[in-house]
């Protein structure tokens, strides 16, 4: 009886403890394997913490087993509570990961570190680790390899064919042990962890590189290679699993001495060639240690039909001649992830200026806003067609409300107002956001419940890819993995429950901002600004505008105002200084001052719309309505270009201005 009681209490306190099978884990913890450790109550409340308790003991009990020296592990977990949380935390949101440390139990000292910083390697490390695993020489010279640079300089790894394939899998796996402990064990920010991400799947491409050139010098000595990282790679926002889209760029390498003979485009292209394709293999490929990523050259020029390599000049050529608006919004976050620095950096610098001239092209944004239509009707009906298909409500990046309406949102922004304003030149989704608030083109509660929502989605979407580490975007109906993904992201009641609230609370908080930014009709008149109304207007901080005085009022005068000295004054009231006020007449004045150079008075309209700001400038709505609002400012500016009594009768009671929002 005293045993059948203290049974029932151990078991108890191991369901409040938040164990779903009491009796599966007190058999456990009871285990040989687990010794004293089994009774120790910091174990015990460690394994509380965790996502899924139950998984995290039933991990760590097979390790126990296949541990070489589970004595050392057993003490280390009992007095280190760094090691504790770190790999208890890990093993209990991740089966995944338990199943790789239990094949590699030598694997859990990545994790003993004592100090958080510690388990964030810098970029160099996270390639230090991948060249180590290979068996990488040269590795100063990758990343600073000039014009002249010889295949020899550049890294040559030792461990070639499945040797090297597993090598990588090893290494990788455990640098993701490293990332995953400090994300779910000391809460690192999701632009912390999704960076690190991405700089270590630039550090994987190098070391794969390294390889590619190792089993064929030959071609290695008749090229130079760049690797460009695209998408959330290229962003450094990088999910736990995801494909890793690239680019590649290759030029012949140029002869030593006047003697050597020169080495044609289409020998280096063919070289670089069997080069980009056997690293894309080492990383793609199915061995016993798995797969790390699917690595994707989609988004190159003219797609999976054209060569999977180019020359520098043949991308400058597509890119000026036939490529469409997609491409460039593509474009917009590109970077050089491994290879040749120099040629990639070249390539960085091409694409630019065309990147940031793409707005002015004749329907850019209608035709971004069509391609977002087309890519979520698409998505819609591979759902359905799916083998076991599901709804696409359930998709956090497709679906309505997810985290393609937040990108596509922001990169629009960005490529409108970017022509003009460098500060949101920028690959990262969370700073562009931040950018496009600060320059008062997005209003800053609507950014601040967009970021708030892009995190959440952001990491819910690392929770479910993590368990498995598999590709999915598609939020589960799994009772169970409901209750690890909501524990895993703070919620001790209830988590399944309280996770489905906010899924559904940011969804349909982005759906809204979504509709609002991406359709905002002010967008469709500035990407058609040319630059006679927009140089015109102060462009930062400074007192004088983008042009000097005499050709501001020269603009002015082609533009039709008949004292462009007067205009230059009105504008640059309007809109110098550091305040938000000026921020938003920045932009907003370009797209005015070509609507009131319509009118028959453009003097008139634009001396009115100052009258009319001044009035109402430090109000909350006023200048939010015309950003956001785009006919309510072109129906103002209609009002105020028209003369005679009607802009008197607005300026007796300016908060009429309202009114001109109202579709009825």
């Amino acid at each position: 009886m005293v045993v059948d009681r203290e049974r029932e209490s151990q078991l108890s306190l191991l369901a409040r403890r938040g164990f779903v099978d009491p009796a599966a884990a007190g058999g456990l913890l009871g285990s040989a394997s687990f010794g004293e450790l089994g009774r120790d109550p910091v174990v015990l409340d460690a394994l509380s913490r965790c996502a899924d308790p139950d998984l995290a003991l039933a991990a760590l009990g097979r390790l126990l087993v296949a541990s070489d020296d589970p004595q050392t592990l057993r003490a280390t977990l009992a007095s280190s509570k760094p090691l504790r949380d770190r790999l208890l935390g890990v093993l209990g949101v991740s089966a995944a990961l338990g199943d790789f440390v239990v094949r590699h139990p030598e694997s859990w000292h990545v994790l003993e570190e004592f100090e958080v910083e510690d388990l964030t390697p810098q970029p160099d490390r996270f390639r230090a680790l991948m060249f180590e695993a290979v068996g990488a020489a040269g590795s100063d010279a990758a990343s600073n390899a000039d014009d002249g640079a010889a295949a020899g300089a550049v890294p040559l790894a030792t461990l070639t064919g499945l040797a090297a394939e597993d090598a990588l899998r090893v290494a990788y796996c455990r640098a993701l042990l490293a990332i995953t402990a400090r994300d779910v064990a000391a809460s690192a920010d999701l632009s912390v962890v999704a960076a690190d991400l991405a700089e270590l799947a630039g550090a994987t491409l190098e070391a794969a590189l390294a390889v590619a050139r190792a089993e064929d010098p030959a071609s290695a000595a008749l090229c130079r290679l760049a690797v460009i990282g695209m998408g959330k790679c290229g962003a450094r926002e990088l999910n736990y699993v995801s494909d890793v889209d690239v680019v590649f760029i290759a030029e012949p390498v140029r002869p030593d001495g006047a003697d050597a003979a020169a080495v044609d485009d289409a020998e280096a292209l063919r070289a670089a060639t069997r080069l980009a394709s056997r690293m894309m293999r080492l990383c793609s490929d199915s061995t016993a240690e798995g797969s790390i990523w699917q690595v994707d050259a989609g988004l190159r020029p003219e797609g999976k039909s054209g060569p999977l390599v180019r020359t520098l000049a043949s991308h400058a050529a597509y890119y000026q001649r036939w490529a469409k608006t997609w491409e460039f919004q593509a474009l917009l976050k590109a970077r050089p992830v491994a290879g040749d620095a120099a040629l990639g950096a070249a390539y960085i610098a091409m694409i630019g200026p065309m990147v940031w001239a793409a707005a002015g092209r004749e329907h850019f944004v209608d035709d971004v806003q069509a391609m977002r239509r087309r890519v979520v009707d698409h998505a819609t009906d591979s759902l359905r067609r799916a083998p076991g298909s599901v709804a696409v409500d359930r998709e956090l990046k497709l679906g309505p409300g997810g985290l393609r309406d937040v990108e596509f949102a922001v990169q629009l922004l960005q490529l409108v107002h970017g022509r003009r304003d460098e500060t949101l030149r920028m690959q990262g989704t969370m700073e562009a956001l931040g950018a496009l608030a600060e320059g008062g083109y997005v209003g800053r509660e609507d950014a601040a419940h967009l970021a708030d929502a892009y995190r959440f989605l952001r990491t819910l979407e690392h929770r479910i890819q993590l368990f498995r580490l598999e590709r999915t975007h598609t939020m589960p109906d799994n009772p169970a993995a409901l209750r690890r993904i909501g524990r895993s992201m703070g919620w001790a009641i209830d988590p399944a429950g309280e996770l489905g609230k906010a899924w559904r609370a940011h969804a349909r908080e982005v759906r809204r901002l979504h509709e609002k930014l991406f359709y905002r009709p002010l967008l469709v008149a500035v990407a058609r600004l040319d630059e006679s109304s927009a140089a015109t207007v102060p462009s930062g901080t400074g007192p004088s505008p983008r042009l000097s005085a005499q050709e501001a009022r020269a603009r002015l005068a082609a533009l039709g105002y008949a004292d462009p000295a007067g205009a230059l004054a009105n504008i640059e009231a309007l809109a110098t200084g550091v305040s938000r006020r000026a921020a938003i007449q920045r932009t907003l004045l370009p797209v005015m001052l070509g609507w009131f150079a319509d009118a028959p008075d453009p003097d008139a309209g634009l001396l009115a719309f100052r009258r009319v700001s001044d009035a109402l400038g430090s109000t909350p709505w006023y200048l939010r309505t015309l950003r956001d609002e785009g006919e309510a400012a072109w129906r103002l500016a209609r009002i105020l270009s028209c003369g005679g009594y009607v802009p008197d009768l607005l300026l007796r009671d300016p908060a009429a201005v309202s009114l001109l929002g109202q579709r009825d």
